[in-house]
């Protein structure tokens, strides 16, 4: 059965590790036909006026799938975060980062080991966008919780904990000083997850308490579900867990099984063209988009596929090759080399 995805390559290292990843998930047997469009700043310099252009947008909903590399949000100024407003515009409401310790990649919490999935909430809470400047050297920022999305998140993370064989889901909040809006954020979650206690254990932490906690004993965490600023956080510090952002996927989910996989790491413009970007990132999210294309089509292929893809970086990880961000010395290029290298021993 073959497929058709979007690839959105982005800008900085985007080009760069998304080539990779298009080329290990070819060589290890994908089927995919791959519809390329532009967002970020790539897209102003194939001559669009917007970051994010219509036609873009169109391909994610025609196709269903997308692929996408990091697009630079600038800080402080210019235009607002193309990742942010394509979620908003395909309503990707549910983020799913997962992170794991691999073994080839060796950190202070690798035993006993993390193993833990943060799901984020992907369409409000502060980042609606909506501030404003009251007076001089005063600002406000408005932040948006509403019962519809925290329930559709709270259902969302519960049904994955349960499908993905998980035994806990931990809702991290700030609901002692935001009363109001985190306080129904997390009484949408508790009330939701009465239908699961059967299945699933529940907590609920303060979010200052949860992070030390996370450092401490992160084997002791299993789903965490987050608002959305929160789950942006909570997934840059469990990727320190395990070695960073170049190894922790991603992905954002919607309605009718539209998807988009992305590595959650910036475009690092300042290694941009040296063919020095870890691409394992990209390259796990492509496996998640597999996996997704497997239990949406019903295509077995898929499955194979990804656990092939997963098989051979793990033992090019074992066996030291490594990019020099985990104290390798591969290029981009080299890097997927030897994961394809890898491909050919399992066959």
């Amino acid at each position: 059965m073959r497929h058709s995805a979007v690839l959105i390559p982005g800008d900085g290292i985007g080009p760069e590790v998304t080539i990779a990843a298009r080329f290990v998930l070819e060589q290890a047997g994908a089927q995919i036909d791959w519809h390329i469009h532009h967002a970020g700043l790539a897209a102003v310099e194939q001559g669009s006026k917007e970051t994010l252009p219509d036609a873009t947008v169109e391909a994610v909903l025609a196709h269903r799938v997308a692929l996408k590399g990091p697009c630079t949000t600038p800080i402080g100024k210019g235009f607002t975060s193309v990742n942010v407003a394509l979620r908003k515009r395909l309503n990707l409401f549910g983020a799913v980062r997962p992170v794991r310790s691999l073994e080839g990649v060796q950190t202070r919490f690798s035993d006993p080991g993390v193993d833990i999935v943060i799901v984020r909430e992907n369409t409000e809470g502060l980042y609606a966008g909506i501030e404003n400047q009251i007076t001089k050297g005063v600002v406000t920022s408005l932040k948006v919780v509403t019962e519809e999305a925290s329930r559709r998140i709270a259902r969302f993370a519960l049904d994955y904990a349960v499908t993905r064989g998980r035994r806990k889901v931990t809702v991290l909040h700030k609901a002692n000083i935001m009363k109001l809006g985190d306080g129904l954020f997390v009484h949408c979650c508790r009330e939701e997850a009465r239908n699961y206690e059967d299945r699933i254990q529940y907590e609920e932490l303060i979010i200052d308490a949860g992070s030390m906690r996370i450092v401490q004993r992160p084997e002791d965490f299993d789903v965490l579900l987050c608002e959305n600023l929160y789950g942006d956080v909570m997934s840059d510090l469990c990727a320190g867990l395990v070695g960073g952002l170049g190894v922790t996927p991603g992905a954002n989910y919607g309605c009718d099984h539209a998807a988009v996989f992305e590595a959650v790491h910036g475009s690092a413009p300042d290694i941009a063209g040296q063919g020095v970007a870890n691409p394992l990132a990209i390259i796990m999210s492509g496996v998640m988009m597999l996996r997704h294309l497997a239990s949406a089509t019903g295509d077995d292929q898929c499955t194979l596929v990804a656990d092939r893809i997963r098989d051979a970086y793990n033992a090019c990880l074992m066996a030291g090759h490594k990019t020099r961000d985990l104290g390798g010395t591969l290029g981009t290029k080299e890097f997927s080399q030897a994961v394809v290298d890898h491909l050919a021993v399992q066959a």
